[in-house]
């Protein structure tokens, strides 16, 4: 690869950052709220005008951009943040709206969870997902959107695995820079997180608390798995702020570290927007200003301009750090046009509200995983005319999403029992429902109808992680049935439906991989995630085969506690003291499961279509790998092939997974039809970190070549070989 040098890295991500936004902000230009002042001229380079404002800001001035409102004044406000203006410069405020899954300024349109949108394997569908959010955003007056989440699945109890985009980095980084993409053509700037090595939330919010924990991780393992979705938002989507997580990285807090954001992120990724930290995540003033951290939001405790006074009177930092990080903040928004166009109106009338209700139930169609089936769906609406269909269970009533950062408040809702009942209305059929609150109430209304459709879901949340995989582990089922929890035991509630009635379909509705001990007694399973505002009517369609389902597995779902990676080991999970040791390295999720042959309850990659697929003429040519898919059943359906890679391992202190995914695509084909899939191989691809050699580099060796339709069904095999090492950046 040819050298680039920092300055050139930091212009390339300049111009993608204002290629992104600058359409929607010069149609809304005139006349802007900069004023006539010299920088107020289009004409000149964000860089430059950033320089001519700086100049003209006293000290006081400097330092009130470094800081958010307090708590008072951004509760007030509706904003889930404010950055201060200076009105004599003609420099506006910022505004700043949460928006992982929707906005969460008021009601908003409740968007399936961020698995779900990962399940799609759709990255163009990530960009319809991510201008959705960012137009509501933007209706509710806000600059800079919280989103996409875009931490790797490590731990699968995570009380934040429904918000981020599964376990795999290349299927993270795909999905990320698509939803960022979607953002930014709605000229919202994005603001992608958590930066870095952020993995847990806590048992009981202590022990291995996101707040506390030390991530004890090499850097290969850094390089590879955590930290690609990043370096894509930054290189590829040309994101605005990068937000920094809670906990500490090789024993210094992630917003104020040096290497991650300084030498890692601004200089050698020529990252040019500026770094924010999460809400409470700031300890150390002086560290913070002298290792790269340009901002903090409400409650601008850390940043107050007392503490920053103090920390500049003391030595703790210079007043050149002051300079840069407001440089920062000045350059991004002048190259996200935020000084050329009016302030955006915060008013719900503009919203598609309609329109949107559609998109979220077409994203959680594409993401609804058919996990098991023996024929039973689709459901057949002729055949069942004038007979019952039993709907089961509490969650069927209920509008299920994760909390913390990431819950919403939607304009309406079609429950799963709403949704199913207006289809059945349409075709002639009966449709109940039972709460399912005992198994013997369950069991007796499966038994009296003639396809029972039970409904279950989890509880995931930030602040706190699940127990262990059951059903009942999450934070709703708190205190434990012991001390007189209601709800139900939903494994009861499924057991006794099967029992009772064999054409029994599970829905299951949860954040991230469940125990399914169940599971082979089931006709059809499907994983409908936390399926956002238009729950029933997607899921309607899938049941009822107006859609193919969409899905396919983002994270593997274990068969057993016992088999995760970090399982049975404290130092891994949840931490020893307050290290935590990524000891696995780059063995996370199904790289765990495929290279110690522990058979998962269902692979990454994993997911059903209504119809059949067929791969053949796989060819392995130079730089590219091809194959053709054809749709040989009797159905229009969707394909997603994926490509994984074995690489060959270069020493013994480098071990290799047997399969890495490293493309994919998503298909629709009629019955009958085929398609050319090709696949590009890249250096990214093809090489690995040499932590020896300080760089990327592709191994001399055999290359293996896997193409299918999971990391365990495998349609398609190949091989390559590079004769010579080579160091590709």
């Amino acid at each position: 690869m040819q050298h680039v040098n920092r300055r050139t890295l930091m212009t390339a991500a300049g111009i993608a950052g204002v290629a992104t936004v600058l359409p929607t902000a010069t149609a809304a230009a005139a006349p802007g709220r900069c004023g006539d002042h010299a920088w107020c001229d289009p004409g000149r380079s964000p860089d430059e005008r950033a320089a001519m404002v700086l100049r003209e800001l006293t000290l006081d001035e400097k330092i009130s951009l470094l800081g958010g409102d307090d708590l008072a004044g951004a509760a007030g406000s509706g904003h889930t943040g404010t950055g201060h203006g200076v009105e004599r410069l003609g420099i506006p405020p910022v505004y700043y709206g949460d928006g992982p899954v929707g906005s969460r300024q008021g009601s908003g349109t409740s968007m399936p969870s961020g698995v779900s949108l990962a399940a799609s394997f759709d990255p163009g569908l990530a960009t319809t997902y991510g201008a959705t959010v960012a137009n509501e955003v933007r209706c509710k007056g806000n600059d800079v959107v919280f989103g996409p989440t875009v931490d790797v699945l490590r731990v699968p109890t995570s009380g934040r695995a429904f918000e981020g985009f599964g376990e795999d980095p290349y299927l993270s980084s795909r999905i990320g820079v698509g939803w960022a993409a979607g953002a930014h053509s709605e000229g919202v700037m994005v603001c992608v997180k958590h930066f870095a090595a952020y993995t847990q939330e806590g048992v009981l919010g202590v022990v291995g608390s996101r707040m506390l924990y030390n991530a004890v991780v090499d850097e290969r393992t850094l390089r590879e798995i955590y930290l690609p979705p990043f370096e894509a938002a930054v290189r590829e989507a040309g994101v605005g702020a990068v937000m920094g997580s809670y906990n500490r990285v090789g024993g210094q807090y992630a917003c104020e570290h040096q290497w991650l954001l300084n030498d890692l992120l601004k200089h050698e990724w020529g990252f040019t927007g500026y770094t924010i930290a999460d809400y409470a995540a700031m300890h150390s003033t002086g560290n913070s200003l002298a290792n790269g951290m340009d901002f903090e939001p409400w409650p601008a405790l850390v940043y107050s301009p007392a503490a920053i006074r103090t920390a500049l009177a003391t030595g703790q930092a210079a007043t050149s750090d002051v300079d840069e990080h407001a440089r920062r903040i000045l350059r991004t928004m002048f190259a996200h046009g935020i000084f050329e166009r009016p302030a955006y109106p915060n008013d719900d009338s503009q919203i598609d509200k309609p329109a949107h209700l559609r998109t979220a139930g077409h994203v959680a169609e594409q993401g609804m995983t058919l996990l098991r089936n023996d024929g039973l769906l689709p459901l057949d609406p002729a055949a069942l005319r004038g007979k019952t269909i039993a709907v089961i269970g509490e969650a069927a009533e209920k509008f299920v999403q994760g909390g913390g950062s990431s819950s919403t408040t939607p304009y309406s809702f079609v429950s799963p029992l709403q949704g199913i009942q207006q289809r059945g209305a349409e075709a002639g059929i009966t449709v109940v429902h039972e709460p399912g609150t005992t198994p013997g109430a369950a069991a007796a209304a499966a038994r009296n109808a003639d396809i029972a459709v039970v409904v279950v879901s989890d509880m995931m949340s930030e602040f706190l992680d699940k127990p262990n995989l059951d059903l009942d582990s999450g934070i709703a089922q708190f205190p434990p049935p012991a001390l007189g929890n209601p709800l139900a035991d939903q494994d009861a509630i499924i057991e006794a439906a099967l029992d009772a009635n064999a054409n029994t379909v599970v829905v299951l509705e949860t954040g991230g991989p469940v125990a399914t001990p169940w599971r082979y007694r089931t006709r059809a399973l499907l994983e409908a995630w936390y399926p956002g505002a238009n729950a029933g009517t997607a899921l309607a369609r899938v049941l009822f085969g107006d859609v193919d389902p969409g899905g396919r597995l983002p994270l593997t779902f274990p068969d057993s506690d016992d088999d995760v990676p970090t399982a049975g080991d404290i130092a891994r999970y949840p931490g020893k003291g307050l290290d935590v040791h990524f000891t696995e390295g780059v063995f996370v999720g199904y790289r765990h499961y495929d290279a110690h042959e522990i058979e998962p309850a269902f692979p990454f990659g994993h997911g059903l279509s209504y119809t059949s697929f067929a791969y053949s003429d796989l060819r392995v040519s130079g730089e590219r790998v091809s194959v053709i898919v054809t749709n040989t059943g009797n159905r229009t359906g969707h394909a997603v092939p994926q490509l994984y890679l074995g690489l060959p391992s270069p020493r013994e202190d480098v071990p290799q997974p047997p399969r890495q995914l490293k493309g994919f695509a998503k298909l629709t084909l009629d019955p009958g039809r085929s398609a050319s899939v090709e696949f590009t191989l890249t250096d990214s691809a093809l090489s690995y970190w040499d932590e020896l050699a300080g760089g990327w580099t592709v191994a001399a060796g055999e290359y293996r070549v896997h193409v299918g339709e999971s990391s365990r069904d495998i349609r398609g095999d190949g091989t390559f070989t590079i004769a010579a090492e080579r160091r590709v950046r």
